[in-house]
């Protein structure tokens, strides 16, 4: 009988989000996990997120659907709009925990971890990049993936949030 892997997904929540709603529809969160659970093995999703107090539900909600929450202090920009970078935090946390997972599942779409996706290719340690499209992906992300690097633009049937 085959082992089934122990993999772990780290994600780009804001990258995520914006991505998809930028394709004209919303992320299930609750489908998302079992998607990941199914298709690529995973155990342990973490979910990098921005923390703003009045979105507790929402927090307690992605628990629920068993989702390991890494929380980012978020900051005002210039309009006032908030902005929590986890770039740093994705990366630490994807290293740190390197001898816990067989192979990670990175989900964004952001050129700034081509080199964590180089550094998992060559470790024999990348089990697939997830970007929201194509069309706003990172040609060097694209690269570095080497044929692992999957799109979600395809599955909104899957995977679309419908209001009850």
């Amino acid at each position: 009988m085959e082992k089934k892997q122990n993999n772990y997904a780290f994600i780009d929540s804001q990258n995520v989000n914006m991505g998809v709603e930028g394709l004209g529809w919303k992320l299930d969160f609750r489908k998302f996990i079992t998607y990941l659970k199914e298709k690529y093995s995973v155990k342990t999703a973490y979910l990098f997120i921005g923390y703003l107090p009045e979105n507790q539900n929402l927090y307690a909600n992605l628990q629920k659907y068993g989702y390991v929450l890494v929380f980012k202090p978020v900051m005002k920009d210039g309009s006032g709009k908030p902005k929590g970078n986890v770039d740093a935090d994705l990366v630490l946390r994807t290293m740190v925990e390197l001898d816990k997972y067989d192979k990670a599942v990175i989900v964004s779409s952001d050129g700034d971890f081509y080199s964590l996706v180089e550094h998992l290719y060559g470790k024999g340690k990348l089990e697939a990049v997830l970007s929201p499209s194509k069309a706003k992906c990172s040609i060097l992300l694209q690269k570095k993936a080497r044929g692992k690097m999957f799109f979600m633009d395809t599955l909104k049937a899957k995977l679309e949030y419908i209001k009850k």
